[in-house]
Protein backbone atom coordinates (compact mmCIF):
# COMPACT_ATOMS: atom_id res chain seq x y z
CA UNK A 1 0.00 0.00 0.00
CA UNK A 2 0.92 3.38 -1.21
CA UNK A 3 0.69 6.30 1.51
CA UNK A 4 1.57 10.16 0.90
CA UNK A 5 4.04 11.12 3.70
CA UNK A 6 5.47 14.91 3.21
CA UNK A 7 4.42 14.93 -0.16
CA UNK A 8 6.38 11.72 -1.25
CA UNK A 9 5.29 7.91 -1.90
CA UNK A 10 6.30 6.39 1.09
CA UNK A 11 5.27 1.66 0.89
CA UNK A 12 4.14 -0.24 3.65
CA UNK A 13 3.12 -4.02 2.93
CA UNK A 14 -0.17 -4.10 4.86
CA UNK A 15 -1.76 -7.32 6.26
CA UNK A 16 -4.64 -8.57 8.37
CA UNK A 17 -7.36 -6.57 9.35
CA UNK A 18 -7.60 -3.21 8.99
CA UNK A 19 -5.28 -1.39 11.31
CA UNK A 20 -7.37 1.23 12.46
CA UNK A 21 -10.16 -1.21 12.99
CA UNK A 22 -8.27 -3.78 14.77
CA UNK A 23 -8.99 -4.62 18.61
CA UNK A 24 -5.26 -5.96 18.93
CA UNK A 25 -3.05 -3.22 18.91
CA UNK A 26 -1.57 -2.72 15.25
CA UNK A 27 1.89 -3.31 14.87
CA UNK A 28 4.01 -1.17 12.60
CA UNK A 29 7.82 -2.94 11.87
CA UNK A 30 10.33 -0.83 11.13
CA UNK A 31 13.96 -2.55 9.24
CA UNK A 32 17.31 -1.53 9.53
CA UNK A 33 20.35 0.25 7.78
CA UNK A 34 20.32 -1.32 3.69
CA UNK A 35 16.95 -3.20 4.37
CA UNK A 36 12.97 -3.13 3.47
CA UNK A 37 9.99 -4.44 4.65
CA UNK A 38 10.78 -7.99 3.17
CA UNK A 39 13.17 -9.03 6.23
CA UNK A 40 10.00 -9.40 8.43
CA UNK A 41 8.27 -12.04 6.23
CA UNK A 42 8.70 -14.71 8.75
CA UNK A 43 6.62 -12.68 11.33
CA UNK A 44 4.14 -9.88 9.53
CA UNK A 45 1.86 -12.45 8.26
CA UNK A 46 1.55 -15.08 11.09
CA UNK A 47 1.06 -11.73 13.34
CA UNK A 48 -1.69 -10.41 11.01
CA UNK A 49 -3.52 -14.24 11.57
CA UNK A 50 -4.04 -13.52 15.02
CA UNK A 51 -5.46 -10.55 14.49
CA UNK A 52 -3.16 -7.73 14.45
CA UNK A 53 -3.21 -5.45 11.70
CA UNK A 54 0.10 -5.44 9.77
CA UNK A 55 2.42 -2.77 8.31
CA UNK A 56 5.67 -3.47 7.57
CA UNK A 57 7.20 -0.47 6.13
CA UNK A 58 10.13 0.70 3.50
CA UNK A 59 11.62 4.10 5.27
CA UNK A 60 12.26 6.96 2.15
CA UNK A 61 14.69 6.03 -0.11
CA UNK A 62 14.48 2.14 0.67
CA UNK A 63 12.57 -0.65 -0.95
CA UNK A 64 9.14 0.62 -2.98
CA UNK A 65 10.32 3.99 -1.31
CA UNK A 66 12.76 4.77 -3.40
CA UNK A 67 13.60 7.70 -5.39
CA UNK A 68 12.03 9.17 -7.50
CA UNK A 69 8.91 8.63 -6.01
CA UNK A 70 9.91 8.08 -2.71
CA UNK A 71 12.79 10.57 -2.65
CA UNK A 72 16.34 10.10 -0.90
CA UNK A 73 17.01 8.67 2.43
CA UNK A 74 16.47 10.74 5.54
CA UNK A 75 20.36 11.35 6.87
CA UNK A 76 19.02 11.18 10.86
CA UNK A 77 17.28 8.80 13.41
CA UNK A 78 15.52 12.20 14.22
CA UNK A 79 14.19 12.70 10.91
CA UNK A 80 13.27 9.22 9.99
CA UNK A 81 11.19 9.12 13.71
CA UNK A 82 9.46 12.62 12.54
CA UNK A 83 8.57 10.63 8.93
CA UNK A 84 7.28 7.94 11.04
CA UNK A 85 4.90 9.36 12.89
CA UNK A 86 3.53 11.43 9.94
CA UNK A 87 3.26 7.73 8.08
CA UNK A 88 1.00 6.73 11.26
CA UNK A 89 -0.92 9.69 10.51
CA UNK A 90 -1.67 9.08 6.95
CA UNK A 91 -2.42 5.72 7.91
CA UNK A 92 -4.74 6.07 10.06
CA UNK A 93 -3.35 5.04 13.11
CA UNK A 94 -3.82 6.97 16.26
CA UNK A 95 -1.12 4.10 18.31
CA UNK A 96 0.72 1.40 17.63
CA UNK A 97 3.14 -0.79 18.77
CA UNK A 98 6.64 -0.30 17.26
CA UNK A 99 9.09 -3.06 16.35
CA UNK A 100 12.23 -1.84 14.85
CA UNK A 101 15.09 -3.47 13.87
CA UNK A 102 18.54 -2.32 14.38
CA UNK A 103 18.62 0.96 13.10
CA UNK A 104 14.72 0.81 13.02
CA UNK A 105 14.82 0.41 16.69
CA UNK A 106 16.45 3.74 17.06
CA UNK A 107 13.91 5.15 15.03
CA UNK A 108 11.28 3.25 17.45
CA UNK A 109 12.67 4.31 20.19
CA UNK A 110 12.47 8.26 19.01
CA UNK A 111 9.10 7.94 18.14
CA UNK A 112 8.17 6.69 21.29
CA UNK A 113 10.12 9.24 23.03
CA UNK A 114 8.71 12.00 20.93
CA UNK A 115 4.78 11.00 20.84
CA UNK A 116 3.93 8.46 23.94
CA UNK A 117 0.85 8.74 23.27
CA UNK A 118 1.36 7.24 19.87
CA UNK A 119 3.01 4.39 20.88
CA UNK A 120 1.17 1.04 22.29
CA UNK A 121 4.16 -1.02 23.01
CA UNK A 122 8.02 -0.88 21.76
CA UNK A 123 10.20 -4.12 20.60
CA UNK A 124 13.66 -3.70 20.34
CA UNK A 125 15.07 -5.82 17.97
CA UNK A 126 19.23 -5.90 17.60
CA UNK A 127 19.09 -2.79 19.31
CA UNK A 128 22.24 -0.82 21.13
CA UNK A 129 23.00 2.53 21.77
CA UNK A 130 25.23 4.31 21.23
CA UNK A 131 25.12 2.40 17.80
CA UNK A 132 28.41 2.82 16.98
CA UNK A 133 29.75 1.64 13.22
CA UNK A 134 33.45 1.05 13.17
CA UNK A 135 35.86 3.58 10.94
CA UNK A 136 36.09 1.28 8.27
CA UNK A 137 33.16 0.07 7.79
CA UNK A 138 31.57 3.50 7.44
CA UNK A 139 34.63 4.29 5.08
CA UNK A 140 33.74 1.22 3.14
CA UNK A 141 30.11 2.18 3.10
CA UNK A 142 31.24 5.56 1.90
CA UNK A 143 33.77 4.62 -0.89
CA UNK A 144 33.40 1.05 -1.73
CA UNK A 145 29.99 0.16 -0.97
CA UNK A 146 29.87 -3.25 -2.66
CA UNK A 147 32.60 -4.61 -0.24
CA UNK A 148 30.28 -2.57 2.77
CA UNK A 149 27.74 -4.99 1.58
CA UNK A 150 29.94 -8.42 1.96
CA UNK A 151 31.26 -7.20 5.25
CA UNK A 152 27.46 -6.83 6.66
CA UNK A 153 26.21 -9.50 4.81
CA UNK A 154 28.51 -12.14 6.40
CA UNK A 155 29.30 -10.50 10.30
CA UNK A 156 25.05 -10.24 10.04
CA UNK A 157 25.00 -14.12 10.38
CA UNK A 158 25.63 -16.60 12.47
CA UNK A 159 24.28 -19.25 9.55
CA UNK A 160 25.79 -18.92 6.31
CA UNK A 161 23.25 -20.33 4.53
CA UNK A 162 21.11 -17.25 5.20
CA UNK A 163 24.21 -14.65 3.79
CA UNK A 164 23.69 -14.79 0.00
CA UNK A 165 20.27 -13.94 0.62
CA UNK A 166 21.18 -10.74 2.38
CA UNK A 167 23.65 -9.62 -0.03
CA UNK A 168 21.34 -9.95 -2.49
CA UNK A 169 18.45 -7.89 -0.80
CA UNK A 170 21.43 -5.04 -0.01
CA UNK A 171 22.22 -4.94 -3.73
CA UNK A 172 19.28 -5.01 -4.96
CA UNK A 173 18.18 -2.03 -2.53
CA UNK A 174 21.86 0.02 -4.15
CA UNK A 175 20.31 -0.43 -7.87
CA UNK A 176 17.21 0.98 -6.71
CA UNK A 177 18.97 4.06 -4.44
CA UNK A 178 22.34 4.57 -5.65
CA UNK A 179 23.32 7.59 -3.83
CA UNK A 180 25.15 6.01 -0.83
CA UNK A 181 21.93 4.32 0.71
CA UNK A 182 24.44 2.18 3.31
CA UNK A 183 26.46 5.02 3.90
CA UNK A 184 23.65 7.29 4.59
CA UNK A 185 21.89 4.80 7.16
CA UNK A 186 25.21 3.81 9.16
CA UNK A 187 26.21 7.58 9.28
CA UNK A 188 22.70 8.42 11.00
CA UNK A 189 22.86 5.08 13.34
CA UNK A 190 26.52 6.66 14.14
CA UNK A 191 25.34 9.89 15.30
CA UNK A 192 22.21 9.47 16.87
CA UNK A 193 22.89 10.56 20.29
CA UNK A 194 19.54 10.53 21.84
CA UNK A 195 18.81 7.08 23.15
CA UNK A 196 18.98 7.30 27.07
CA UNK A 197 16.73 10.41 26.87
CA UNK A 198 14.31 9.13 24.39
CA UNK A 199 14.60 5.52 26.95
CA UNK A 200 14.22 7.59 30.05
CA UNK A 201 10.80 9.05 28.43
CA UNK A 202 9.53 5.75 27.59
CA UNK A 203 6.46 4.62 29.84
CA UNK A 204 4.45 1.74 27.44
CA UNK A 205 5.68 -1.69 27.73
CA UNK A 206 8.74 -2.63 25.85
CA UNK A 207 10.46 -5.77 24.90
CA UNK A 208 14.10 -6.57 23.88
CA UNK A 209 14.89 -9.74 21.02
CA UNK A 210 18.79 -10.00 21.35
CA UNK A 211 20.87 -12.70 19.37
CA UNK A 212 22.96 -14.33 21.23
CA UNK A 213 25.55 -14.12 18.78
CA UNK A 214 25.09 -11.42 17.23
CA UNK A 215 28.17 -8.96 16.06
CA UNK A 216 26.69 -6.59 14.99
CA UNK A 217 24.97 -5.47 18.34
CA UNK A 218 26.51 -7.75 20.68
CA UNK A 219 23.90 -8.08 23.73
CA UNK A 220 26.75 -5.97 25.85
CA UNK A 221 26.02 -2.86 23.86
CA UNK A 222 22.18 -2.97 24.75
CA UNK A 223 22.98 -2.87 28.47
CA UNK A 224 22.58 0.94 28.73
CA UNK A 225 19.12 0.75 27.14
CA UNK A 226 18.09 -1.95 29.18
CA UNK A 227 19.34 -0.25 32.51
CA UNK A 228 17.32 2.86 31.26
CA UNK A 229 14.28 0.94 30.83
CA UNK A 230 14.45 -0.91 33.66
CA UNK A 231 10.45 -2.53 33.35
CA UNK A 232 11.67 -3.80 29.72
CA UNK A 233 11.91 -7.14 28.97
CA UNK A 234 14.32 -9.14 27.17
CA UNK A 235 14.22 -12.89 25.30
CA UNK A 236 17.43 -13.82 23.88
CA UNK A 237 17.56 -16.21 20.69
CA UNK A 238 20.02 -18.62 19.63
CA UNK A 239 20.75 -16.60 16.52
CA UNK A 240 23.31 -12.95 14.74
CA UNK A 241 21.94 -9.78 13.83
CA UNK A 242 19.31 -10.98 11.37
CA UNK A 243 17.32 -12.55 14.40
CA UNK A 244 13.71 -12.55 12.04
CA UNK A 245 15.63 -14.61 9.54
CA UNK A 246 17.72 -17.10 11.74
CA UNK A 247 15.23 -17.70 13.96
CA UNK A 248 12.00 -16.66 12.52
CA UNK A 249 9.69 -18.82 14.96
CA UNK A 250 11.82 -17.75 18.09
CA UNK A 251 11.02 -13.70 17.33
CA UNK A 252 7.68 -14.38 15.90
CA UNK A 253 6.69 -15.90 18.86
CA UNK A 254 8.36 -13.39 21.32
CA UNK A 255 6.46 -10.43 19.68
CA UNK A 256 3.34 -12.46 19.69
CA UNK A 257 3.36 -12.79 23.46
CA UNK A 258 4.59 -9.41 23.92
CA UNK A 259 1.67 -8.21 21.60
CA UNK A 260 -0.69 -10.13 23.51
CA UNK A 261 0.39 -8.23 26.71
CA UNK A 262 -0.12 -5.20 25.45
CA UNK A 263 -3.53 -5.77 24.37
CA UNK A 264 -4.50 -6.72 27.53
CA UNK A 265 -3.19 -3.02 29.31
Amino acid sequence: MLFDVHGRQAHAYTTGPAAHTASPPPIVFIHGAQNDHSVWSGQADRLAALGHGVLAIDLPGHGASSPPGGGPALASVDAMADWLLALLDAAGLPSALLAGHSMGSLIALEAAARAPQRVAGLALIGTAFPMRVSGKLLAAARDDEPAAIDMVAKWSHAAPSLVDASRRLMQDLSHRNPDRLLYTDFAACDAYANGLAAASAVRCPVLFIRGTHDLMTPARASEALTAAIEHGSIVDVDAGHAMMAEQPDAVFEALAAFAAGCAQR
